[in-house]
């Protein structure tokens, strides 16, 4: 008879590991932001955002959160006769509403930067993708909504593979690379990508931060400079 239990638990490990370092991740962010620090940028480096998208959303659910906790309190204290019950609803009440707000401290602090030598693209705190120029064939701007929420999702185009980094199911920038590329995402290294595609509340403005990058000299015969069409 198979023994079906180490799989689930070798499976538990790495999600535990990945929980405990996103939880921590969001405390970190919400430190961050609460100090208004400027943002560290490199040589060149411009910052564009991708919180526009998902604000609204965002502080629907904060302000909801906020008004529960009064409410949820009244409710257990007059029902549930364990006085321990209060406490234990109001700290996951508080924990809520800090987890919430360092989502949206987290989306803040740590946005795609266009810089010198590369194009640096995140989403939150778990995902930090640095391109150099010299892999990048082009920047094109292309607004797409996708069928599921999820943030990373990997698609097959006929015999082109691509990886959407998407921010409320939406994406508004191809960045077509010149050969396929590894990445480094939070479930490990991901398969050889033809294409990426990230979500930037000023697409326009991205590229033409990218457009003042010089294309890699042995490239520059034969391809455009990145953000020009091929």
């Amino acid at each position: 008879m198979t023994d079906t239990r180490t799989p689930t638990r070798a499976g538990v490990g790495p999600l535990l590991r990945r929980a405990a370092v996103a939880e921590a991740a969001m405390w970190r962010s919400l430190y961050v932001w609460a100090r208004r620090r400027p943002l560290p940028l490199g040589p060149g480096g411009e910052a564009f955002g991708y919180l526009g998208v998902v604000k609204p959303i965002l502080g629907i659910f904060i302000a909801l959160s906020v008004v529960e906790i009064p409410i949820f309190d009244l409710i257990v204290t007059h029902v549930v006769p364990w006085r321990p019950a209060r406490w234990i609803v109001l700290g996951l009440g508080i924990w809520g509403v800090l987890w919430m707000v360092g989502l949206y401290a987290s989306m803040t602090i740590h946005p795609h930067v266009v810089g010198d030598h590369g194009l640096r693209v995140r989403v939150n705190s778990g995902i930090d993708i640095w391109i150099p120029w010299a892999d990048v064939a082009a920047l094109r701007k292309r607004h797409r909504s996708l069928p599921s929420s999820r943030a990373v999702q990997v698609e097959q185009e006929g015999d082109r593979r691509v990886l959407h980094l998407s921010v409320g199911s939406q994406t508004s920038i191809d960045v077509l690379l010149r050969r396929p590329t590894t990445f480094d995402l939070p479930t490990g290294r991901s398969a050889p990508m033809d294409e990426l595609r990230l979500y930037a509340d000023d697409p326009d403005g991205l590229l033409r931060s990218a457009r003042g990058t010089p294309a890699p000299e042995a490239d520059r015969r034969t391809t455009a400079a990145p953000g020009h069409p091929l």
